[in-house]
Order: structure tokens, then C-alpha cells, then sequence
């Protein structure tokens, strides 16, 4: 089972130091980074991907829950505060869990092993996932029969994703976070935040793009490991 990629927004370093030595003591947890900002974070997670944000509410320049909603498909978030009377707006904005300082290992464990629940649960079918050939989709209010073999890469339209195939390209209402799951892992890569390509299809590639079917593609800065694995 895969680790969960975590990142820490948090302006205070004792409580960096605290959950920094947490993360550290779980063995499926790997920390990313700590921002001192929501800014930082934000510029951080325009090239990166991140499965968890700890995420403290008064920040500078930008308020930990004016940060989450400025993202449109945001990963699990776990607040940490000493501030309770913020709990209703952060379940409002669906966090997976609101720790108030100063909290105990113990109650630390309990809020990251519920997002390591939601995790198997979603990859669960994907491995079963891994016998098709096939998905089906909603597009325009229908299901569409869309084959592995035929699709060339996935480019993410805001809350759409565009699926091109060799045949012709689908426009279904989803993020690319959503497609990634059903995706069998071996047959494509997530090459950028906003690109997932079929390994079969690449025909060249460089530390910068990869060309698939004559169509130039860019690697995201924190992708680039995943190209030199191919």
C-alpha cells in the first residue's frame, strides 16, 4: 500500500517541530514539506501533489480556510489549531479531521488512520480495476464505453477532465484525481497536476515534455522521477 504524501502549513515552529516528529513516528506517513504560508503552500501544490494538508487556520497573508477555498479539488486536510471556534466552517469545507493544540500523539494517530481508511477503500477497485480493458464514463448523461488501448492523454478542464483517444476526445464531469483512481497505474502516468499520459503512446521524452501521438505534453516539476522510471 502506497504512503500517504503529507505537507505541514504551520507559522509556528514549535508546532512544525511537533507534528514534523509525529509524521515521523508513522510509518506510512511521508512528509513533503512545511510552509510558513498559505502562499508558499499554494505554490508548492501548483506543480506537486499532496495526499494530506496540516493545516493551522491563522496564518499570514492568507487564513488557513480562505486557503481552502481557493482549491478547486483539494486533498484530505486535518486543521490543527487552538482556535475551536472554527470546527463548524472547517467540516463545512469538509476536512477529514480539527485537532486542537496542543494535542497528544494518541489523538494524532486516530485523525491520519482515517485518512489511511479512505485510502485503502478507494484503492480497493482499482485493483480489481486492473482485469479491464475498459471504463465507463458519464458523458453528457450517458455512459461511455471508453477503452484503455484507445486513450492517448488526459488534460484536466477545471471540474471536466479531456480524454483523448485515437478515435475522439470525451469531455466527462470529473477531476483528473478521480480518473487517476479508476486508471490502471502500470498503463498511465500522471506526468503534471494537469496531464496523465498513456505509457504506451509516448513516443520521446525529455527532463521538460514528453511527446505522445505528434502532441508535445509538459512535465511538472515534480514528475520528473516518474518519466526517469519508465
Amino acid at each position: 500500500m502506497s504512503n500517504i504524501k503529507c505537507i505541514i502549513v504551520e507559522d509556528e515552529p514549535l508546532a512544525v517541530k511537533v507534528l514534523s516528529d509525529y509524521i515521523s513516528q508513522v510509518p506510512f506517513l511521508q512528509l513533503q514539506g512545511t510552509f510558513k504560508d498559505a502562499i508558499l503552500a499554494t505554490d508548492f501544490l501548483r506543480d506537486n501533489n499532496t495526499d494530506l494538508i496540516f493545516l493551522d487556520i491563522h496564518l499570514p497573508r492568507l487564513k488557513g480556510m480562505a486557503f481552502l477555498r481557493t482549491l478547486t479539488h483539494p486533498p484530505a486536510v486535518i486543521v490543527t489549531t487552538a482556535y475551536h471556534q472554527y470546527a463548524v466552517e472547517g467540516f463545512n469545507l469538509n476536512v477529514t479531521d480539527y485537532l486542537l493544540k496542543p494535542f497528544e500523539f494518541e489523538r494524532f494517530l486516530v485523525a491520519v488512520t482515517k485518512i489511511k481508511t479512505t485510502q485503502t477503500e478507494k484503492q480497493a477497485p482499482v485493483e480489481s480495476q486492473e482485469t479491464k480493458d475498459y471504463l465507463f464514463l458519464t458523458v453528457q448523461k450517458k455512459k461511455v464505453k471508453i477503452l484503455f488501448s484507445d486513450i492517448v492523454y488526459i488534460e484536466s478542464q477545471r471540474e471536466y477532465i479531456r480524454i483523448v483517444t485515437t478515435k475522439k476526445e470525451f469531455l466527462p464531469k470529473m477531476s483528473t484525481h478521480e480518473i487517476e483512481d479508476l486508471l490502471p497505474a502500470k498503463l498511465f502516468k500522471r506526468i503534471h497536476r494537469s496531464f496523465i499520459v498513456s505509457v504506451s503512446k509516448i513516443e520521446s521524452f525529455t527532463a521538460e515534455m514528453v511527446e505522445v501521438n505528434g502532441v508535445s505534453i509538459p512535465i511538472g516539476r515534480g514528475y520528473r522521477d516518474i518519466i526517469d522510471g519508465l
